[in-house]
């Protein structure tokens, strides 16, 4: 960590008590300031103020995908996609990226205990670029090779606004290797902070939680220099202990303390053009544990840097250009806190790691996506023709002292470019989207040079066939489409020996196949308004997907006995670990979300089921570990005092995985309050984990031990309350 990063460290945690009672404090003093500024306000103004603040008409599947390359909603898409907005959002205060995603169908986290680090799961592909994961437009591709999660992402919840998810490889489009799917974060806008008529405004947030002793501070401010030009600024810290599972033990290596923050501006150059410039960056510290005590002290910095522009013109058709740039920096530094019993990387003789020993794991990811899309028509049907190209490049670099952990994860550099062309086609009732995508790349280190390309296409056909009052919004939907995702730096060139507990080789593999995603989708889109009463709305899809992964990745143990494995005998047990291809992955499930929106409140449901096995090139069948829970998610909001309170709930239940063992069934409940006491005040309330289930997540059980040792990577958090105020005040 930097210097500033470790003063927020060596602070006493009464300190951060003492400067969250003083905002809640501030906080207080000034809501009698607002309260009495709102009286004096025009009644007509009041009524203003109130219509700017909860519009009417929102749904949730009604927000525009800032993924999508042609100003789609999610009900809109003849795909899989969903849409977490900022409504949704402020209400799972949320603290770790995981939390964020809550009853998004066919979508998990795995975290394991490093709560800050997370790995998006989607349709039971993760890791190593399967899912895209973006933020502002920049991939992060950040990975270390270790038990558990692999590729893992960093950026605070108190930043973002939105988080579209595109599950499937129809998402080929936003860039290469993403057979699973594609989550974009959307963070938070000045334009969306400053309300119409302001210059300026700020906010203070204070929020304390019961479970590990949580204190999040908050800071916003906004700024409009014109109206072509504003800029927003947040800053985030928050210090938590241990949390307690659901059976009131420590969960040991929970705890953490984060500083993050935000810059953003928005240039408007001219009418139809909009530049935004931005910073994410963040510093994060906690121990990792091993037999119950702290073995190693991790720093991470994170800081994504990006540009975005676009220009349209309503006069010609044939423009809506967009270029987004972006370059994104992760550095972890792993100091061991206790000498280690280790084993040398190269001989897989036993070594002592002293104590202050340092692995250094820097990750660098640039890219750069352009793209088009022209409007026009020929002989009634309407075009949406998008074209365009992406290139992402990674630079790893990896050191340390011998038998420290960054000798298994290979330095390297890995280039993964694009083309794509994509035709929407509508007449009437009919829409047609058909898409190609080229790939290449090239993968090489000191002595292997690798590379190989493929073309991928895409073919979707959606029909509104009905045109009475009630089935007008029905639309069924199939589509098929292929995705190509590359060898990763680790799954081709990981080397040397196992680190800790047991010796044994690791085995690179240069002659790996990239994986090639095939998925066939059945889905239905309805839509419909002012059903039981006026203003309502009531949007629901669904889908059906079977996705064929030729080729797939994973890991295998060969033995030293079989003379055609490659394996070694040596030093320590006589297996070695190795990535290799298998004949294929097969994948099928189905997802449905759905939501009803009324003046008194709102209910939502949705549902993920998914199955998946791994087929050798012998024909051979295996459990797919990467398989998440099977949920049911039910929500209900009820709005009162003129939508200034709402108070609701979430149920959700998860059915273990098929072919793990060791995962059980759990249901969670969850309660939650809103109050906007004045236009510059709210106060939140949230129970996690009502009932104080004691659960932990399948994704971190098939990584942990097998039978008959049901060993958890970590158990989950029990019974959380939250409690937040947040002020505002403007100009």
């Amino acid at each position: 960590m930097g210097l500033v990063t470790w003063e927020w460290r060596g602070r006493s945690a009464a300190n951060g008590v003492a400067a969250l009672l003083t905002s809640v404090a501030a906080i207080a003093l000034s809501a009698q300031l607002a309260n009495a500024q709102q009286a004096a306000q025009p009644a007509d103004q009041q009524k203003a103020n109130e219509e700017k603040a909860a519009p009417a008409g929102a749904t949730l599947l009604d927000k525009i995908l800032v993924i999508s390359r042609t100003g789609e909603t999610a009900i809109e898409s003849l795909a899989s996609a969903s849409h977490v907005g900022q409504e949704q959002l402020d209400r799972r205060m949320a603290t770790t990226p995981n939390e964020m995603l809550l009853g998004v169908p066919g979508v998990a986290a795995q975290a394991d205990a490093r709560r800050v680090s997370t790995s998006i799961n989607i349709r039971g592909l993760q890791d190593f670029g399967r899912v895209a994961v973006i933020v502002d437009g920049a991939r992060q591709n950040f990975q270390r090779s270790d038990h558990g999660t692999q590729s893992t992402f960093y950026i605070d919840p108190e930043l973002v606004k939105s988080v579209d998810v595109i599950r499937g490889p129809v998402a080929n489009t936003y860039g290469s290797g993403a057979i699973g799917g594609v989550v974009f974060f959307d963070t938070k806008d000045a334009a969306d902070f400053l309300k119409p008529e302001e210059t300026w405004a700020g906010s203070v947030t204070g929020r304390y939680e019961s479970n590990g002793k949580g204190w999040t501070t908050s800071a916003s401010g906004a700024y409009r220099l014109n109206e072509n030009w504003d800029v927003l600024g947040n800053i985030v810290y928050r210090d938590y202990d241990d949390y307690k599972d659901g059976g009131g033990d420590t969960v040991k290596g929970t705890g953490f303390d984060v500083l993050s923050g935000l810059l953003k501006t928005t240039i408007r150059p001219t009418d139809n053009s909009e530049l935004k410039l931005g910073w994410v960056g963040s510093s994060d510290g906690w121990n990792e544990i091993s037999g119950g005590v702290p073995v190693n002290d991790v720093d991470l910095k994170s800081n994504t840097f990006t540009a975005r522009y676009n220009i349209t013109d309503e006069d010609k058709s044939w423009l809506d250009l967009h270029i987004n740039t972006s370059y994104n920096k992760t550095n972890l530094d792993l100091t061991s806190l206790v000498p280690q019993n280790r084993f040398d990387p190269v001989t897989g003789l036993p070594v002592v790691l002293p104590a202050g020993s340092q692995s250094t794991f820097d990750v660098g990811t640039t890219g750069i996506d352009i793209w088009n899309t022209s409007r026009f028509e020929t002989s009634g049907i309407a075009h949406e023709l998008t074209y365009g190209g992406d290139w992402v490049g990674d630079n790893v670099k990896t050191g340390g002292t011998a038998g420290g952990d960054s000798f298994y994860t290979p330095s390297g550099k890995r280039n993964v470019s694009g083309a794509y062309v994509q035709d929407k086609l509508t007449w009437e009732w009919l829409e047609v989207i058909a898409g190609l995508r080229y790939d290449n790349y090239s993968l090489k280190d000191d002595t292997h040079d690798i590379s190989g390309d493929r073309v991928s296409p895409r073919i979707t056909v959606g029909v509104s066939p009905f045109e009475s009052a009630g089935l007008a919004g029905l639309q069924f939907y199939g589509t098929y489409a292929e995705g190509y995702r590359s060898p990763s730096i680790t799954e081709t060139l990981i080397s040397g020996n196992h680190p800790a507990g047991v010796s044994f080789p690791f085995l690179p593999n240069p002659n790996l196949r990239p994986e090639t995603g095939k998925t066939t989708e059945f889905g239905i889109n309805y839509k419909q308004n002012d059903i039981l009463e006026a203003g309502d709305a009531f949007r629901l899809k669904a889908a059906y997907f079977n996705n064929d992964v030729d080729d797939y990745i994973d890991g295998v143990t060969l033995s030293a006995f079989d003379p055609t494995s490659g394996c070694p005998f040596g030093p320590g047990i006589p297996i070695c670990f190795q990535y290799q291809n298998f004949a294929k992955a097969k994948i099928n499930g189905f997802e449905m979300e759905g939501v009803y929106d009324a003046a008194w409140g709102y209910a939502g449901l949705s549902a993920s089921i998914i199955n998946g096995h791994t087929i050798s090139y012998e024909g051979d069948r295996a459990d797919l570990a990467t398989i998440p829970s099977s949920q049911v998610t039910a929500q209900l909001g009820l709005r009162f005092l003129e939508d200034k309170l709402t108070v609701g709930g979430e149920v959700q239940y998860n059915g273990k995985p098929k072919g793990n063992p060791i995962a059980e069934d759990y249901t969670l409940v969850n309660a939650f309050a809103s109050y906007q006491a004045t236009d510059n005040l709210k106060i939140d309330f949230r129970a996690d984990n009502l009932f104080d289930v004691e659960y932990a997540n399948p994704l971190n059980v098939t990584t942990a031990g097998q039978p008959p040792q049901p060993v958890f990577a970590a158990y989950e958090p029990g019974i959380t309350l939250k409690l937040a105020a947040t002020m505002r005040f403007g100009g």
